[in-house]
Order: C-alpha cells, then sequence, then structure tokens
C-alpha cells in the first residue's frame, strides 16, 4: 500500500527522470546495481528510484549526470524541474519568479525569510510544522529551500533587499546553537554587494505609527522590470499582478524602510544578539 502512495505522488519531472535514466542505464548496458556502484548507490536505490517507489533525489540526480549524461546536461536540466514540484504547492507558481527576479524587496515579521534561512533553521522550522512532515519530506522541503540560495550568486545580479522584524531575530528556533549560526549567516548576507538588510525595531509604533501592521510582503521586479507582489499565510498563498495595488504595496513597504534601523545599526544588532565581537 506504502508503495502505491509512492507512486501516485510522484510528480511528472521526477517520473521522467526515472524513464531517462532506466532507458539510459539500458542502453549503456549496465545493471542496477552496476550503475549503483559507479553512483555510489546501492541497486537497490536504482531500482527504488526507477519503480518510483522513492523519487529521484537531487544527488541522485547530479549522479546521474556525471554517469549518464554524456554531457547533454539533461539530467541537470531536470534538477530544477524536480525541485519545483517538491516544493509546497502554494509556492511553486512564485518560485520561478523569484530566481528571475531583477530586484526583491522583502518584508518578514515572524521568522527569517526563507531566501535567508540556514539548512539547520529551516529544517527545525518545517520538521516542527503542522501537519508533521515525515522525515523524508522534511529534507526534501529543506533542499528545495537552500537550492533558492543560488540566486545570491548569479551572474545577472538580483538587487535584495531583506527587512525582517526586531521579533524574527529574537525569536529562537531550533535552540541557541541553530539560532546563533542563523544571526551570524544574516550578519554575512548583509555584507554582501547585493544585499541590503534592515531591521524594523521593536519600538516602531511607538510614535502611532508601525507600517509592518499587515504581516509579510514580497515584491518583485521582473525581468520585464514589471514588479509583482506575492504573499503567503496560513498555507495559502496569493501572486498579485494588478498595478494599483502593487503600488501600494511598494509604497507600504517603502513606509516599513521608513521605519527600521540603517543598514550599518541593523548589521550592529545582528551581530550582538549572533554574540559576534566588533
Amino acid at each position: 500500500m506504502a508503495r502505491a502512495e509512492n507512486k501516485e505522488s510522484v510528480g511528472p519531472a521526477a517520473r521522467m527522470a526515472a524513464a531517462v535514466a532506466r532507458k539510459s542505464r539500458l542502453k549503456k548496458g549496465l545493471t542496477q546495481d552496476q550503475l549503483g556502484t559507479q553512483m555510489g548507490f546501492t541497486g537497490a536505490a536504482i531500482s527504488a528510484m526507477e519503480r518510483l517507489i522513492h523519487p529521484v533525489s537531487d544527488e541522485m540526480l547530479l549522479q546521474l549526470e556525471r554517469v549518464l549524461g554524456g554531457g547533454t546536461g539533461i539530467f541537470e536540466e531536470m534538477r530544477e524541474l524536480v525541485r519545483l514540484e517538491k516544493l509546497p504547492e502554494q509556492f511553486r507558481g512564485y518560485a520561478p519568479i523569484e530566481q528571475k527576479a531583477v530586484a526583491l524587496w522583502l518584508y518578514a515579521n515572524h521568522v527569517v525569510h526563507g531566501l535567508f534561512q540556514t539548512e539547520a533553521y529551516a529544517r527545525a522550522l518545517i520538521a516542527g510544522g503542522h501537519p508533521e512532515p515525515t522525515a523524508e519530506r522534511v529534507e526534501e522541503l529543506v533542499v528545495a529551500r537552500t537550492a533558492r540560495k543560488a540566486l545570491f550568486d548569479r551572474k545577472v545580479v538580483c538587487e535584495i533587499e531583506l527587512i525582517l522584524d526586531e521579533s524574527v531575530l529574537r525569536r529562537p528556533i531550533g535552540g541557541e546553537e541553530v539560532m546563533r549560526e542563523q544571526l551570524a549567516y544574516l550578519a554575512g548576507c548583509a555584507r554582501r554587494r547585493n544585499v541590503n538588510l534592515q531591521v524594523l525595531p521593536l519600538d516602531a509604533g511607538l510614535g502611532g505609527e508601525y507600517a509592518g501592521d499587515r504581516g509579510d510582503l514580497n515584491v518583485v521586479e521582473t525581468p520585464a522590470h514589471d514588479r509583482v507582489t506575492y504573499l503567503e499565510i496560513q498555507g495559502e498563498s496569493l501572486l498579485i499582478t494588478d498595478r494599483t495595488k502593487v503600488s501600494t504595496h511598494t509604497q507600504r513597504y517603502a513606509k516599513i524602510r521608513a521605519q527600521a534601523l540603517d543598514p550599518r545599526r541593523s548589521l550592529g544588532l545582528i551581530e550582538e544578539l549572533a554574540g559576534v565581537q566588533r
């Protein structure tokens, strides 16, 4: 029963990868054990992948490209498609937009934005979710989330601005060591030339205004220099393209930025909370 359920849950990209892998293996005259040995996997693992009992992993696709790809890059191209279908359903429409963005303006007021999460922080968040995911699903989501970081080093530079509510920095996720590592990582991100990181302080509302009261906000500039807004809450998402609404979101983001600490003071606060000696 479990095997049948696994097969039904495998997406079309993983199915295609399994089919191409099997045909390529047979064309080379390799048994599953022989292919597994060359790839660093067991024959049973290759069998499970081909029979869709266990969907192809990111590492397996890397090794399939090395052993069977023949310089075509076919399995490398499948990696992105397989990663995409392993993402939560509500995020799949936005993920390609994020990766192609010219600029991102991000505000997070509950937890560290997914694009900036360390592996350990992401794992703690995902594993602690409800309904509780399986250990296998946790690892799939962690890999998919951390893969988004390729955007930081993309050749066509993406300008990224992130504003974090101070409460995010003070909310321990996964334990003290995990949180220390996360804060240190944020400090490192803040020093990137294409990243601007600011903190909206806890006392931002003392003057009677608090621009961040409506929650997380993602504003994206596309390669065509259009702007869209992405919102996500309680497992539901909304991609907004209406120019009037996106303009309102952009203006609201500007208000949040105006109430935030400047980048230098923000970095100082992050380093202080991380225990970094200056």
